[in-house]
């Protein structure tokens, strides 16, 4: 017999072993990165979710802000006033506070100004900003100009409330002239950068 075609044959099996070694090895890369990609977004996302939970602080330091002031104090922008830089009386209905807008940047708020939480102290690595806007439309007194205003009646007393929260013994009254747009921006580690708004009156 002729051993001619057997030795033809000789070498195909290494070829075709070469080929699936570089296919798997193709498949080990590829699921290697994988798992690495999915890794950095769950970490991202941990570190957005964090620098979210901080952002308590901005609130907490505002709403401290708001309560030290007189109601006078509060008919305008307030420059001159400790921490008052980040206080405006209006609730800038033009004005980007996240920069999101691509065609211009000519309207986006610019957080230099924003005033930096210090108290209570964010932990290390975050910086906690906030800027405070009155929902009202114009300067002044609020009970002459548009604004944002809850309506509604509450008793001084537990059992009466209508509709309002009670708190010890007795309501929290419902009826305010105007209510405030908290808005807090932290960074955090890996350039995390979250944005939180409260409501507060």
């Amino acid at each position: 017999m002729s051993r001619s075609p057997r030795r033809a044959q000789k070498g195909v099996v290494l070829f075709i072993a070469l080929i699936v070694l570089v296919a798997m090895s193709l498949a080990g890369v590829a699921l290697i990165r994988s798992v690495d990609t999915g890794q950095v977004i769950a970490g991202n996302l941990a570190f957005r979710q964090a620098a979210m939970h901080v952002g308590d602080n901005g609130i907490e330091a505002a709403r401290t802000w708001l309560l030290g002031q007189g109601a006078t104090t509060l008919y305008n922008d307030t420059p001159g006033v400790t921490n008052g830089g980040g206080y405006y009386a209006t609730w800038a209905e033009a004005l980007d506070l996240l920069g999101n807008k691509t065609t211009t940047t000519s309207d986006d708020f610019n957080w230099g100004t924003a005033i930096n939480v210090a108290t209570p102290a964010p932990p290390a690595g975050y910086t906690v900003s906030y800027v405070i806007h009155r929902l009202c439309k114009q300067t002044g007194d609020p009970a002459s100009v548009t604004c944002v205003k809850l309506q509604g009646a509450a008793s001084s007393s537990e059992s009466g409330t209508k509709g309002a929260a009670a708190f010890g013994q007795i309501a929290i009254a419902v009826p305010t002239t105007t209510t405030y747009r908290v808005t807090v921006r932290v960074v955090g580690p890996r350039n995390a950068v979250s944005y939180v708004q409260a409501i507060i009156y």
